[in-house]
C-alpha cells in the first residue's frame, strides 16, 4: 500500500477489514498514485520530505524508519505542512492539505469526529503558523488507549523539551487543524517563543481516552502486573512513546497542572520516567476530604460541589466516547442561600437534580461522609517517593483547593527528603497567578503585581533549567508572599527557624491577647445556633454557594449577628506578622449531641483608614474587617476523622484543628480579631446539631437550634496557636 506509512504495530495505519479500511484506502490512493511514474516520483518526493523534516538524525535508510508504526501520524503530519507551504510536488495537489490531515486522523483513529474553531482565531493562527498539531492515541501497558494532543515548533533546528498537561477536563479544541489559542503553564508565550513541545492529554476514562475513570485514582505502590494501572503508569507508559515517537524532542519532560490537573501532575511524577525532570502541581487536589474541594474537616463544602457535580461525571457516558452527557441545572434565583435553605437534608434534596443514576460520583459522596478508606486511600501525599525537581503553587485566597499544595511538599519533604522540592505561595484565587496583574481580590488591594512575577521570573526559569539547560533558577526551598506587608519572603524551612510559637487566648470581655486569661473572669461566652437561620458565608445575596470573594471577605456584617461572637485585641502598638498554620484549640460544650465551629482570623482596619487608592468601586476602607483565614471544624470527628462521636449535652469537651497557613503581617495600628460561629453557609452544608450516622441523610426534624459555649479560663484556655515573626529578624522573646 503506502511505502510511508508502516504495515504492523500498534498504531497499525491499515485495518484489517471494515469500513476504515475501505475509507482509508480511498484517501490515500487520493495522495499517492497507484501506479505508474507518477507513483515513483510522488514516493520518492514523500521520502525525501520524510528524511529532510521527521527521520531521526544519523538515519542511513528510510526503510528502517517506516516500521516505527506511531510515528506515521507525525509523519503525515509533516507532508501535510510541506503541502501547505508548497512543497510537496504538484501531481499531489488534488489531495491537498486537508486530505493529508484526515489521513493523519484515520491513522490511529485518533481525531474525534468533531471538530472545534479556537475563541480567538487570531491567536490561534499565531500558534499554527508556529506549531504543527498532531493527535494520537497513545498505548498503556494494560491496553487502552489515550487521547493526546501534540503541538510541535516548525523549527528543527534544535531538539526541543516537551512540557505536558494531563487533565480531566479534554484538550479542546479537538481536530487537527483546530488550535489552542496559547500554550504551556499561564499561558506564557515565552514557553512557546522557546520553542517547546506541549503535550495535552485526556486522562483515562475522560473526553476521547478510552478506560473506566476513578475520581483521585489511588495510587498502587505494588504493581504486579500490566493490569496494576494509575496515574503514574499511564504518565510513564505516554513518556516512553513520546520520547520514542515525537520528532526533535530533547528527551526531558515537565509536567504541569492546575487544580484537578495538579492532581494529575502529582500523581504523574511518583516513581518517574527517566526523562521526567520536572513537575509543577498548581492548587493541586491532595486530599478531597482534608481541606481540598469536598470536605474540610468533616464539613461538605456544598455550593461549590453542588455545581461542579451538576456537570462534571454525568452518565451513561457516550459509547463513542467524548464529554459527559449534560443535564439541565437547578435554577436558584440567583439566590444561593434561599435555595440551599429550601433543599433541606442534602441527601435526599439534592437527588432530584443529581440522581444516581446520572450522577454516580456525587452518590459516592453522599455515602462516604466520614474519613473512612475510601477517601484515605485518595490522598496522594501519602506516595510522595522518589520524586523529580518539584514546585508546588498555590494560593492564599484559593476557595477551592487552599490545603493542597501545602499538603504536597509536606509530604514530599516526608517521604522524599532529598528532593529538590519547593513551594510557592502568593495572594491568588484558584490558578490566579496564571492570569492578570495578581494585585486584587475582591474588595482587597495591593501595589505589587505579582502575578507577571510569577509567571516571568519563577514559573519559566524553573522549567528552562530543568528542561532546557537555562541557568539554575534562585528559587528558595519555600517562597511565600506576605499579605498585609506587600513583599515575597525566601525561608528554607516552614515555619521559618526564627519564627516563635505562640498563642493567642480569647479572653473574658470580647478581648484577645497573648496572655493567658485571668483567674476569677467570665468562663465562658455562649450563642445560640439555629439551622433555620444560619450564618451566610457573606453579606449579601449571591447565586455562588462560593462566591469568589469570601476569602478577603468584609465580616462587618457577621459581627453583628448574635450567633457570632467576638474577640479582638486592642490597636496594635507594632506590626505583628504570622507565619505558618494556625491551630486553633477549642474548649467547647454544646446542647444538641453534634455541632460545627468555624473560626475566622481577621485583620481589623483603623477607623481612619484611607480607601484603596483609584478605586472606584465605592468600598469602604475605614474599619474594614478584613478575612485572613477561616475555616469550619465538624464536631464529631474531635476524637478521629473516621469515626464520629456524639457531644454530650451541656459537657465541655475540646477540639484541636490546623487551619491553612498563612503570611501576613497585621499592620501597626490595626487590630486582630477572632470570630466563632457554628454555620457558613451554603459554603459549608448545616449541621442538624443533633448526632446521626450520615449527615446528609438527617431528617428535617433532626435540625435543631442549640446553646454552643466557648470557655475561656485559666484552666481551659482557648486559643489560636500561631508561629509569630520578628520585624528584626531574632526569635521572638
Amino acid at each position: 500500500m503506502l511505502g510511508i506509512l508502516p504495515r504492523r504495530g500498534a498504531e497499525r495505519v491499515i485495518p484489517r477489514g471494515g469500513a476504515e479500511r475501505v475509507i482509508l484506502r480511498r484517501v490515500a490512493e487520493r495522495v499517492i498514485p497507484r501506479r505508474g511514474a507518477e507513483r515513483v516520483i510522488a514516493r520518492r518526493a514523500a521520502e525525501r520530505v520524510i528524511l529532510r523534516r521527521a527521520a531521526p538524525k544519523g538515519s542511513l535508510s528510510i526503510q528502517g524508519f517506516y516500521g516505527r508504526g506511531a510515528k506515521a501520524v507525525l509523519l503525515l503530519a509533516s507532508l501535510a505542512q510541506d503541502d501547505a507551504r508548497g512543497l510537496i510536488p504538484a501531481l499531489w495537489r488534488p489531495a491537498r492539505l486537508s486530505t493529508l490531515l484526515l489521513l493523519t486522523a484515520l491513522v490511529g483513529t485518533a481525531l474525534p469526529v468533531r471538530a472545534q474553531r479556537a475563541g480567538n482565531p487570531a491567536a490561534a493562527d499565531a500558534i499554527k503558523a508556529r506549531y504543527s498539531k498532531l493527535e494520537v492515541r497513545i498505548p498503556m501497558r494494560d491496553g487502552v488507549k489515550l487521547f493526546t494532543s501534540i503541538y510541535v515548533p516548525r523549527d528543527t533546528a534544535a531538539d526541543h523539551p516537551i512540557l505536558m498537561d494531563r487533565t480531566p477536563y479534554g484538550v479542546a479544541p479537538y481536530g487537527a487543524d483546530a488550535y489552542r489559542t496559547s500554550l504551556g503553564p499561564s499561558g506564557n508565550p515565552k514557553f512557546a517563543a522557546a520553542n517547546f513541545i506541549f503535550v495535552y492529554q485526556d486522562a483515562r476514562g475522560r473526553y476521547e481516552s478510552e478506560g473506566a475513570f476513578t475520581e483521585m485514582t489511588p495510587h498502587k505502590d505494588v504493581k504486579k502486573s500490566a493490569t496494576d494501572v494509575d496515574e503514574s503508569t499511564d504518565t510513564y507508559d505516554t513518556i516512553e512513546w513520546l520520547v520514542k515517537n515525537v520528532p526533535h524532542n530533547n528527551k526531558r519532560i515537565g509536567i504541569y497542572g492546575t487544580s484537578y490537573p495538579g492532581f494529575y501532575t502529582t500523581a504523574s511524577c511518583i516513581d518517574p520516567h527517566p526523562a521526567l525532570k520536572a513537575c509543577e502541581p498548581g492548587a493541586p487536589m491532595t486530599d478531597l476530604w482534608m481541606g481540598d474541594d469536598l470536605f474540610h474537616n468533616g464539613a461538605f463544602m456544598l455550593g461549590a460541589n453542588f455545581d461542579f457535580y451538576q456537570g462534571f461525571g454525568r452518565t451513561p457516558r457516550n459509547p463513542n466516547l467524548g464529554p459527559d452527557p449534560r443535564y439541565d441545572r437547578p435554577n436558584n434565583g440567583g439566590d444561593a442561600y434561599k435555595f440551599f435553605l429550601e433543599m433541606g437534608p442534602i441527601g435526599p434534596g439534592s437527588r432530584k437534580s443529581l440522581p444516581v443514576e446520572t450522577a454516580p460520583l456525587w452518590d459516592i459522596v453522599m455515602h462516604h461522609p466520614s474519613y473512612d478508606d475510601y477517601w484515605q486511600a485518595r490522598d496522594i501525599s501519602r506516595h510522595t517517593k522518589k520524586m523529580p525537581a518539584m514546585l508546588e503553587v498555590g494560593g492564599y485566597y484559593d476557595a477551592e483547593d487552599l490545603a493542597g499544595p501545602w499538603r504536597t511538599f509536606r509530604g514530599i519533604e516526608k517521604l522524599s527528603p532529598g528532593a529538590d522540592n519547593h513551594i510557592a505561595i502568593g495572594p491568588w484565587s484558584h490558578g490566579g497567578w496564571s492570569r492578570g496583574d495578581g494585585n486584587a481580590h475582591g474588595t482587597l488591594r495591593w501595589a505589587t503585581s505579582t502575578g507577571p512575577w510569577f509567571r516571568d521570573s519563577v514559573e519559566l526559569p524553573f522549567f528552562m533549567h530543568y528542561l532546557a539547560n537555562g541557568p539554575t533558577p534562585s528559587l528558595p526551598k519555600v517562597l511565600v508572599y506576605r499579605t498585609g506587608g506587600e513583599k515575597w519572603d525566601r525561608y528554607d524551612a516552614w515555619p521559618p527557624k526564627n519564627s516563635n510559637a505562640r498563642s493567642l487566648y480569647l479572653q473574658p470581655g470580647g478581648k484577645l491577647g497573648w496572655e493567658k486569661p485571668p483567674a476569677g473572669g467570665k468562663a465562658f461566652d455562649e450563642y445560640v445556633s439555629d439551622p433555620a437561620n444560619p450564618v451566610p458565608v457573606v453579606g449579601r445575596a449571591n447565586g455562588s454557594g462560593m462566591p469568589r470573594d469570601y476569602m478577603t471577605g468584609d465580616q462587618r456584617f457577621a459581627s453583628k449577628r448574635p450567633d457570632v461572637i467576638v474577640f479582638q485585641t486592642d490597636p496594635l502598638p507594632d506590626d505583628v506578622t504570622i507565619s505558618g498554620p494556625v491551630a486553633p484549640v477549642l474548649h467547647v460544650a454544646t446542647s444538641g449531641t453534634d455541632a460545627d465551629f468555624v473560626v475566622k482570623l481577621i485583620d481589623v482596619f483603623p477607623d481612619d483608614a484611607p480607601n484603596w487608592p483609584a478605586d472606584t468601586t465605592g468600598f469602604v476602607v475605614a474599619g474594614y474587617q478584613q478575612l485572613v483565614r477561616g475555616e469550619p471544624f465538624r464536631g464529631r470527628y474531635r476524637r478521629d476523622p473516621a469515626k464520629p462521636v456524639a457531644f454530650v449535652p451541656n459537657q465541655p469537651d475540646s477540639l484541636r484543628f490546623a487551619m491553612p497557613d498563612i503570611n501576613h503581617t497585621f499592620k501597626k495600628g490595626h487590630r486582630i480579631m477572632v470570630q466563632l460561629q457554628s454555620s457558613w453557609f451554603p459554603l459549608t452544608d448545616r449541621n442538624p446539631q443533633t448526632f446521626v450516622p450520615n449527615i446528609f441523610e438527617a431528617k428535617p426534624s433532626d435540625f435543631k437550634s442549640a446553646t454552643m459555649r466557648v470557655y475561656h479560663t485559666a484552666a481551659q484556655t482557648s486559643r489560636l496557636e500561631v508561629h509569630v515573626l520578628p520585624a528584626d529578624g531574632r526569635i521572638v522573646p
